[in-house]
């Protein structure tokens, strides 16, 4: 975790100059861990939204405590302790994030839908654009695309707020155990123990295999293929064509919804009768982007008296040799400016 020694050297004069109340330096001093302490918040938290907010809350804490910095460890260190502190304090005043597939048993396409459940507090999706410019350390347990793939983000949202910032400490982040030890204020011991648990209860809830690791290379041509096909099958709402694409156990959710659908079958009933029936060519627009290491994109559904078409949702798809085995659609409109993208089209 150590600094070239150029760079120690200009972050001292930075801090230097910040504690003598030069707002300038310390926002040079603090921007170039910005980034990599909100993906961190959000690892914790779960939500880009609340990520963003604990960041602030961090930076302007630093700012009123910066004469308390004794440079023991280094000044990453000190903004990380500051920020895993802010998000244990926001988790204690919420509930843990998760996702209907989580939460429920499937639904049966036939039945009634029910209303979005205000209690179901539901991971957001990460655009990927936050992960360039963050370091990863090839020696982690988990890389920065894998920790950020919403099936393990579901996992260490399981686990309690303290085991699960050890484990990003230890096993994202690659830190060594003393430094987590001096972060999280406890002794190595407890840090190591704390990690078993947090690797142990992992386990139970997280079972990636290759195909279902996030890769944010970009997509061969199969993929291309399937993603424009899946794309016409949208916009045209072509239920056939659609379904064509969905593997057979394909998984398919729209949180805040409770209900959820698992098979080809379900899924394209469901599709059918609530989301592109009695729609058109041309309904809607889908524009690409990238979230948690895998293919999205955001929704936009025309609006019939102006023809405008409004930003609606933002979808997330995992691919599996060539088809498609899950589709999430966060039914949030504000989600779609968080990845560079207009309200309208």
């Amino acid at each position: 975790m150590g600094l070239d020694p150029l760079l120690e050297t200009a972050e001292t004069a930075l801090i230097v100059a910040a504690r003598g109340g030069d707002q300038h330096a310390f926002s040079d001093l603090i921007e170039p861990y910005r980034r990599e302490l909100q993906v961190h918040c959000y690892r914790l938290l779960g939500s880009l939204q609340d990520a963003e907010d604990q960041v602030q809350e961090t930076l302007l804490r630093a700012w009123r405590r910066l004469d308390s910095f004794e440079g023991r460890a280094s000044f990453r260190a000190w903004l990380y302790k500051i920020a895993t502190n802010t998000c244990f304090n926001a988790l204690r005043r919420r509930p843990r994030r998760s996702l209907p597939t989580v939460t429920h048993a499937p639904a049966d396409p036939r039945a009634p839908f029910t209303s979005p459940i205000t209690e179901l507090i539901c991971l957001e999706p990460l655009p990927d654009d936050l992960l360039a410019g963050v370091a990863a350390n090839p020696e982690a347990r988990y890389d920065a695309h894998e920790s950020i793939a919403l099936a393990f983000l579901v996992a260490l949202q399981a686990l309690p707020p303290r085991q699960r910032a050890v484990l990003i400490l230890r096993d994202v982040l690659d830190w060594h155990a003393s430094e987590v030890a001096e972060l999280l204020d406890l002794t190595v011991s407890a840090v190591n123990s704390a990690l078993h648990r947090a690797r142990t209860t992992l386990a139970q809830h997280y079972h990636a295999d290759e195909l279902d690791k996030p890769q944010l290379a970009p997509a061969d041509e199969g993929t291309r293929g399937l993603l424009d096909r899946y794309v016409r099958a949208w916009e045209t709402a072509d239920v056939t064509g659609l379904i064509t694409l969905l593997k057979e156990d394909a998984v398919f959710s729209m949180p805040p919804f409770p209900a959820w659908y698992r098979g080809r079958a379900a899924v394209g009933a469901f599709i059918a009768a609530a989301i592109f029936a009695g729609q058109a060519r041309g309904w809607a627009r889908l524009q690409p982007a990238r979230a948690n290491g895998q293919p999205a994109f955001a929704i936009y559904q025309r609006d019939a008296s102006s023809k405008v078409y409004r930003a609606f949702a933002v979808q997330v798809l995992r691919c599996d040799r060539e088809q498609i085995a899950e589709i999430i659609i966060f039914l949030n409109p504000a989600l779609v400016a968080r990845f560079g993208l207009p309200a309208e089209l």
